[in-house]
């Protein structure tokens, strides 16, 4: 029985690293090429499962060289992922990532299989689902999918939780109906249609969407921390300041820290402290499943622990 469930995206994340970004047209000489596991949904995954929840897996994977050791990696987390499809229609999703000298990244991503992710694979999971404390979705399967699993989440009062990335517009109604809104800067500024780049910007793109009528806004704000919004008012947390090698999946593991101490019965503001705490680590390392941190390293780090770095 999970705990948490996750329909989403498994890519796998070719990254190379370079000394800055290239400019237009400018073909920039990089370094240490290496294939990793990603994709959002994957991510958040295997994040919630390092950290310790019970945690099941829906998606697709393509019928190439690379959906096999996404679905084992995955399973080495401790994923259930008996809802992973191989999909030998598609190709497998791919993302392009490149990552500066200051660990800023910048990626485009091949949704391959991931798009073809539908309601019959929603339904598949149905009973594992009715189970459930919390749905993880976010935008990089079809629209039309996530609506239907919010809904299929609402039968069975599942708690949903929605990273609407990457940044794209919502189709109207849909974030209303879920219950934890985790968008991060750029995202809300897609969703609102505001500029949002630091605290008090934020703040103003968070009332926006809480008139939409989702109950919890929480807005990622990369090293400033997060700012978590209710109609109760308002309240940042800030990150501690770490050395950052590669921001690739901070978000993903905050969202599989926050699903988690959720789970675990943390207050809201002590989740958001804890999913801070993941996300934080997870920039201290290179990659992105590669950088999850173990439970035992974010207790230590929510408990004011220096970590090891």
């Amino acid at each position: 029985m999970a705990d948490i469930v996750v329909v989403g995206s498994l890519n796998m994340d070719l990254v190379v690293k370079a000394p800055r970004m290239p400019l237009g047209g400018e073909t920039l000489a990089g370094r240490d090429f290496q294939m990793i596991p990603g994709g959002k949904g994957a991510n958040q995954a295997a994040a919630a499962a390092r950290l310790g929840a019970r945690v099941a897996m829906v998606g697709r994977v393509g019928g190439d060289a690379f959906g096999p050791p996404l679905i084992e990696n995955l399973r080495r987390q401790g994923v259930d992922t008996g809802h992973v499809r191989i999909d030998e229609e598609a190709a497998t999703g791919t993302a392009m990532i490149i990552v500066d000298d200051s660990g800023q990244n910048s990626i485009v991503v091949a949704s391959g299989a991931n798009g073809r992710v539908n309601e019959e694979d929603v339904d598949r999971l149905e009973g594992a689902l009715s189970q459930a404390r919390v749905l993880l979705l976010q935008f990089e399967v079809p629209l039309e999918t996530v609506e239907y699993a919010i809904q299929m989440a609402s039968r069975h009062q599942v708690r949903v939780i929605l990273n609407p990335a990457p940044a794209r517009p919502a189709p109207p109604g849909l974030i209303e109906k879920v219950d934890y809104l985790v968008p991060n800067e750029f995202e809300a500024g897609t969703l609102t249609g505001l500029e949002t780049k630091d605290v008090p910007s934020a703040e103003r793109a968070a009332r926006k969407l809480l008139r939409s009528g989702v109950p919890v806004v929480i807005i990622t704000l990369g090293e400033r921390g997060a700012l978590m919004a209710t109609d109760q008012g308002m309240i940042h947390v800030p990150a501690r300041e770490v050395q950052a090698v590669d921001t690739t999946a901070a978000g993903d593991a905050f969202i599989g820290g926050l699903a988690v101490a959720l789970v675990k019965g943390f207050p809201l503001e002590g989740a958001v402290r804890y999913g801070s705490c993941a996300g934080t680590l997870a920039v201290t390392k290179f990659g992105a499943q590669t950088s999850l941190p173990s439970a035992e390293e974010v207790q230590a780090f929510y408990e004011g622990k220096d970590p090891d770095l």
